[in-house]
């Protein structure tokens, strides 16, 4: 039996992907490591009680696979501990997934560049994988040349700080910001992660870096503004995209309807498409509001919108999803 090491485990993201094992079954020895304020800390896996460890170098040894859920600078701490050990590893933070070694991947889309790890697999952003989810079958028939993107961001991608925040403003709206500059409660933020010299910030770069390196398309181009909301999990965006081929709307919804991770939810004269609400602890994107883009007179245009949950598909299942292909 397989041991399978969660790097991060006691934090938002690693607590899903310990779920994520059990529901998928996957049986294997499970090892829990954490900071050293998390050790000694107990959680249920099937019908055992496993102890958090504390993360060190020592921490890998007869490890063979290790789901990441830690920020940037301590996975460029454990990974080369871990890589020491020949551990293979599925990462969630963004330290790696840009480097030209690492495959970046969506199990729906681009399952086959797992088999060129040297190591590590990068699981992508969350926004990322919950647009591409939603966008695999369109861009296999039309050929996406460009996207045009507002994302609507939940709280939760900024982990236990950003939930914390919006539980305690919600109650007291006075309340001090831990996570965001300014309050969330009753309020948008058009700002995730530090901007750039061109105002273009973290968040919206990755989104065009990481479709391209996924959809092995270095032309592809892609506008983005991201927003943080007040909701708690689920993702949302709102999708323009310019296609090389004349897009019809009718065959568009047939390959979303069987499209593999999508849920087509659009039927909007009954009040039918994706709220982040209902997309809320599962695993599928729902996507809605298909419609042709009527600024674009070519026909070669779509608009739709998506929500997926984030802390599921957007970041612990995609990972489990990578692992059971390496199983």
């Amino acid at each position: 039996m397989k041991t399978i090491a969660i790097v991060g485990a006691t934090g938002a993201v690693g607590q899903q992907m310990l779920k994520c094992l059990e529901e998928r079954n996957i049986q294997c020895n499970l090892k829990l490591l954490a900071s050293a304020r998390s050790k000694g800390k107990k959680f249920k896996f099937f019908d055992q009680e496993i102890i958090c460890e504390e993360l060190n170098p020592d921490s890998f040894k007869d490890v063979d696979f290790a789901l990441g859920a830690t920020e940037n600078d301590i996975a460029k701490t454990w990974i080369p501990w871990a890589l020491e050990n020949k551990v293979i590893i599925v990462d969630n933070s963004s330290a790696f997934r840009l480097d030209q070694d690492v495959p970046l991947v969506i199990p729906e889309i681009n399952p086959e560049d797992i088999a060129k790890n040297k190591g590590i697999i990068a699981n992508p952003n969350c926004a990322t994988i919950i647009a591409l989810v939603a966008l695999n079958a369109l861009h296999k028939e039309f050929k996406i040349k460009r996207m045009i993107v507002t994302t609507f961001q939940a709280v939760s991608g900024a982990g236990v700080k950003g939930i914390q925040d919006l539980e305690n403003q919600l109650k007291d709206p006075t309340a001090p910001c831990n996570a965001f500059p300014y309050p969330i409660a009753y309020n948008l933020i058009p700002q995730i992660g530090d901007f750039d010299d061109l105002g273009i910030s973290k968040e919206e770069r990755k989104l065009q870096n990481e479709s391209r390196k996924i959809l092995h398309d270095d032309n592809l181009l892609v506008n983005c503004t991201c927003v943080r909301v007040p909701i708690l999990r689920s993702h949302s965006e709102s999708i323009t995209i310019e296609c090389e081929k004349e897009i019809d709307i009718t065959k568009a919804r047939e390959l979303l309807s069987s499209a593999q991770g999508v849920l087509l939810k659009d039927d909007p004269l009954h009040k039918q498409y994706p709220m982040p609400l209902e997309t809320t602890d599962q695993d599928l994107v729902y996507v809605g509001r298909v419609r042709k883009d009527i600024s674009d007179p070519t026909n070669h245009s779509l608009s739709l919108f998506c929500c997926g949950d984030q802390i599921r598909k957007g970041a612990a299942t995609n990972a489990v999803q990578i692992l059971e292909k390496l199983l």
